[in-house]
Parts: C-alpha cells; structure tokens; sequence
C-alpha cells in the first residue's frame, strides 16, 4: 500500500531503501566480470558465448534505463521501481538455478531491465527527499553505482570461495527483493507526473538505435571493425538515431524531448559522461587481468581473484566516500570546478598506472586517485542534470545521462580489448606495451572530458543545489 502524503517516510528511510536497491543493481553489474572463466567451464561452452552473459546484460539495460525513466515520469517513480527492483531480484533468482547457458544469457537480460532503478531512484529524491538534503542524497547514490562496481570485483572470489558461485546471483536477489519491499511499504508514490500517453514509435526507434550501436562495439574486436557484419550495425545505428531524432520531434508527447537534451546543462552534462565513461568501465575491467596475469610475463602479479580485488578495493571505497564529499564541494565552488578536478585526476590515475606498475601498492594508490576522480564526476553530473530538467522529466534525463555513460563505457572497453589483445609474447600473454599503451588511451578520454567539463554553464554548476531545492519545492515535498 502506498503511503498517503500526511504519512510520508522520513528522508533517510527513503534515502536507505534506494541505496540498497542502486547498490545491488552496481553488484550485479560486476559480480560475474572475474568469474567469467568459472561460468565457462561451468555451462561447458566456449568463450563467444560466455561473452554474452555481459553482452546480454549491457543491451537490455541500455534499452531499459532511459524508457523506465520515461515510464516512471508518466505513471509514477515509485510504482515503477518496485517493477524494476522486482526485475533484478527474479533475473537473479533466475541466473543462480540456471542449468545451461542459454537459460543464463536470458537471466541476465531480465537482470538488465531493472536498470531504470538509477533514474527512478534520483527522481524520487527530487520528488521526496527535503530541499536541504536533496543534493547531498543524489551524490551518494550516484557514487554508490561505481562504488559497488568495484565492489562486487572485490567480492566475487571470496563469495565464491566461502558460500559457492550460486551465490553470486543469490545474494543481489535477496537484497533486491528486500529493496521492493522496502519501496512498497516505506517509499511514498511521487505527486509529480509527466502528462501524456508514451509515444510508441520513438521507443521503438530508440530501442533500436540503441541495440545497434552497443552490439557493434561489443562485437567489433571479434568480428573485425572493418568487416561488412559490424559497419553495417553501425550504418544501420546511424539511421535509425536520425529516425528516432525526428520521430521525437513530430511526437505530441515526446518520449525524450529533443530540445531539453538540446539545454547546455544537459547536453555538456552528457558529454562528460560519455568520455568519462571510457575509463570507468575499462579501467575497473583489465586491471583485474593486468594483475592476475602469471608472472611468467615478466610483469603480472599472479594475483587471484580475490587478491586482485583487494588492491582495487581503495577505487571502491573512496569513490563511495566522495559521494559524502563532492555535494559540499559544490556548494562552495561550482559542478563545473569539481567535476574538472574529477577528470583531471582520472587522468593522472590512468598515466600512473600507465607509466608506474611494477609493485602492486602503486597501483592500489593509482586507482585511489581514480575513485576520487569518479566520485567527484558521477556523484556531481547526477545534480548538474537534475538542475537543468523540470521535476517531471528528471527519469527520462538521468536515465539518458546513466546510458551514455553506459555506452561510453562498451567503447572504451572496446579499445582497451582492441590495445590489449593486439600483441602477445611467446606464451600468449599480452605484451605489457600494450596494458601501457591502453592506459595512456584511458588517460587522454579522461582529459577530454576535463575539457568538456569546462563547457558545463556556470547556473547549473554553482546553483546546481539551489536548483534541485527549487524543484522540490515546486513538486511540494513537505521538509
């Protein structure tokens, strides 16, 4: 039963329930990525197919996340992350009693529609959450995604280890579930709604568009980027964006409104995230390999699972941190200053890494500056486009603004295969070269979207609380 308006929850209860639902979904993210070898021999299958519990995953998400965001501004934030909270608990459930890979590959598609959870949860603390609290909340939970993303590479082999590889899947579901519940019972249905039927064609198109573009680029290092199979997908994407784009202009209620992603808050906000989302991704992906690679290389640590996990661990915590941190910097300088500094630390991140990894305490210090450079730029970006949207529109715009980090990050994973794979020794272990020539890549993405950064307006920057604040007032929270 949703709880009547006099009976709101108190913030912080709200603010717990969408952090162990936006938590969850982060494992689930990264869980699988270190035990991709076990699900292999697990299902007795080769390695293009084990490839899809990933791909799988990333294609439904990108098409779920902006179209729940969508759905929740029209029929309700609330009611809509309990579907998608439920989603992600049954897909887990799922992908722990599958018996083939097949069954496996559909578990984590199921898992991948709940990936509206990021936008309905930062709309329903734009919604519900007091004006006084509402950045600050919208910090931690964005940070909380990349934070439980190296997390869960943290926690994979010891879960494995001690409970069983079944429980991988186990414990997101349980949590999950329990999330659902929290939100049925604890969470209020948000007062703001987006009038208007859901445009059909332009889901469609967008759907569409979507698939292509992130099917070729998980696709490209295998089938050859210059080969007729992927230039196709990325020809076809191509069209149907432009489609999509007029189809969304001729709509009476648009799906997405083009000229809101037109706004300089939004779009330079989604510029940003695209280019850091090149190294997020790749970076937390390799640096488990780089580390795990036999010493016999000359230059790995012949780390297991769950040592590799250990040194990047500092990534995940101090990401998380910045969550707390980042809101107040803002306050005091601009989105703008905070997320550049982010990018820029990135980018040393990476260069070090690069240049400086012959013990492995160099590269938990490294990735230290990483998470702080993701803190700053996730937790930051979350309020500069909640800033720049009305309330009633916030699901679809932090929707889009997560999938283009999303989409940023399949192309950077992308290169970093492409780079790392390249050349290999005698014994088939990639050439350090290339681990080096790969983070120097990450750290030149980074830089650029410190230049974006710069490009962020100042009124969305300095009064990105301001402007948050304002929008729950106007959606008439009580404080």
């Amino acid at each position: 039963m949703t709880p009547r308006s006099s009976d709101r929850a108190h913030p912080r209860t709200t603010i717990v329930v969408l952090a162990v639902g936006v938590g969850s979904f982060g494992l689930l993210q990264s869980l699988v990525v270190p035990v991709l070898s076990l699900v292999q021999d697990r299902f007795d299958t080769d390695q293009a197919t084990t490839a899809w519990v990933l791909t799988s995953y990333l294609l439904s998400a990108a098409v779920a996340t902006p179209l729940i965001g969508r759905i929740g501004d029209a029929v309700g934030k609330q009611r809509m992350l309990i579907v998608t909270l439920t989603l992600l608990a049954v897909g887990s459930a799922m992908a722990a009693l599958a018996p083939s890979i097949e069954w496996m590959i559909v578990a984590r598609v199921v898992q991948g529609m709940g990936g509206g959870v990021l936008p309905l949860s930062f709309g329903i603390i734009r919604d519900e959450v007091s004006p006084r609290r509402a950045a600050t909340a919208v910090g931690i939970i964005a940070s909380l995604v990349s934070a439980a993303f190296g997390i869960g590479i943290v926690l994979a082999g010891p879960i494995v280890d001690v409970l069983g590889y079944t429980w991988l899947f186990w414990l997101p579901a349980i949590f999950t579930g329990l999330a659902a519940l929290g939100t049925l019972l604890l969470v209020p249905e948000s007062p703001v709604r987006m009038a208007g039927r859901i445009s059909i064609l332009p889901a469609v198109l967008l759907s569409s568009w979507l698939v292509l573009l992130l099917l070729a680029l998980s696709e490209g290092n295998d089938q050859g980027w210059t080969s007729g199979v992927i230039l196709g997908m990325l020809a076809a994407a191509v069209v149907t964006f432009g489609l999509w784009v007029r189809s969304e202009q001729r709509a009476r209620v648009p799906l997405i409104d083009i000229q809101l992603m037109r706004t300089r808050g939004v779009w330079t906000a989604n510029a940003v995230a695209f280019v850091a989302g090149l190294g997020t991704f790749a970076s937390l992906g390799f640096l488990p390999q780089l580390l795990q690679t036999p010493t016999a290389s000359g230059y790995g640590f012949g780390a297991s699972i769950s040592e590799s996990g250990l040194i990047l661990l500092p990534s995940s915590v101090m990401g998380f941190v910045m969550g707390f941190v980042a809101p107040r910097l803002v306050r005091r300088f601009s989105a703008r200053a905070v997320i550049c500094v982010g990018a820029v630390s990135n980018t040393l991140a990476f260069t070090l890494v690069a240049l400086l990894h012959e013990e492995t305490w160099q590269i938990s210090l490294w990735m230290l500056l990483q998470g702080i450079g993701v803190g700053c730029v996730v937790s930051s970006l979350a309020g500069v486009v909640l800033g720049s949207v009305p309330p009633e529109q916030s699901g679809v715009a932090s929707g889009m603004n997560a999938n283009i980090r999303l989409i940023g990050g399949s192309l950077g994973s992308a290169m970093m295969a492409g780079i790392v794979t390249a050349r290999a020794d005698a014994n088939g272990f990639p050439l350090e070269a290339g681990y080096r020539d790969g983070f120097l890549v990450l750290a030149v993405g980074a830089l650029l979207a410190a230049g974006a950064a710069l490009l962020i307006p100042r009124t969305p920057g300095r009064a990105v609380v301001r402007s948050v604040d304002e929008s729950a007032a106007q959606a008439q929270v009580p404080v």
